[in-house]
C-alpha cells in the first residue's frame, strides 16, 4: 500500500510557482501595486484615512487589472479555448489570481497604517522596498526553475528587481 507524503514534494511546489501564469501575475501585480501606491502618495497625504483609501485603491486597481487582463486573454484566445461566453470569461479572470495576490502585501501595509498598527508616514517606502525584494524573489525563482546556477539566478533576480523599480518609477512619473 502506497501512502502520500504529508508535505508535498518541494520541487512540485517550486515548479507550480514557476509556471508562466503565476510568474506573470506575480510580477505584474507587484508592478501595479508599486506604481499605484507611488502615484497615490506623490502628493504627501499620510493621514490614516488617506492610507485606508490608498489600500482600497491598490486592491481595486489590482482587481481591475486582473479583470482587464483575463478578459483580453479570453478575447484573444476565444477560438482556441472553446469556452465561449460568460463562463469562459470567468475562467480567464479567475486564472489571474496571482496578480491580485501579489498586490496584497502592499494593500495590507497600507491598511495596517490606516488602522494605526504602524506609522502612516513613509509606509509607501516600506511597501516599495518589500515589492522590490519580492521582484528579486520572483526573478530568482524563475531563474532557478529554468535551471540556472545560484550565482546566475541571483544576478538575474537583482536585474529583474532593478528593472521592476525602473518600470514602477516610470509608471509613477507618467501618472
Amino acid at each position: 500500500m502506497r501512502t502520500e507524503p504529508a508535505v508535498p514534494d518541494r520541487h512540485a511546489v517550486w515548479s507550480w510557482l514557476a509556471q508562466p501564469t503565476a510568474l506573470f501575475g506575480g510580477v505584474y501585480g507587484l508592478l501595479v501595486s508599486s506604481s499605484t501606491v507611488a502615484a497615490l502618495t506623490q502628493f504627501g497625504e499620510t493621514t490614516r484615512a488617506a492610507r485606508m483609501d490608498h489600500a482600497l485603491w491598490v486592491l481595486f486597481t489590482a482587481l481591475a487589472s486582473a479583470l482587464a487582463h483575463g478578459y483580453a486573454h479570453q478575447i484573444a484566445h476565444r477560438d482556441a479555448q472553446g469556452h465561449p461566453g460568460i463562463r469562459g470569461v470567468m475562467r480567464a479572470v479567475v486564472a489571474e489570481w496571482p496578480l491580485v495576490v501579489a498586490a496584497l502585501p502592499t494593500t495590507l501595509l497600507l491598511w495596517g497604517a490606516g488602522l494605526g498598527w504602524w506609522r502612516s508616514a513613509g509606509i509607501e517606502h516600506v511597501a516599495f522596498t518589500i515589492n522590490t525584494v519580492l521582484l528579486l524573489g520572483w526573478g530568482l525563482l524563475a531563474s532557478r526553475a529554468a535551471g540556472r546556477t545560484w550565482g546566475r539566478a541571483v544576478r538575474i533576480g537583482c536585474s529583474d528587481a532593478l528593472l521592476g523599480v525602473a518600470v514602477a518609477l516610470v509608471g509613477t512619473v507618467l501618472k
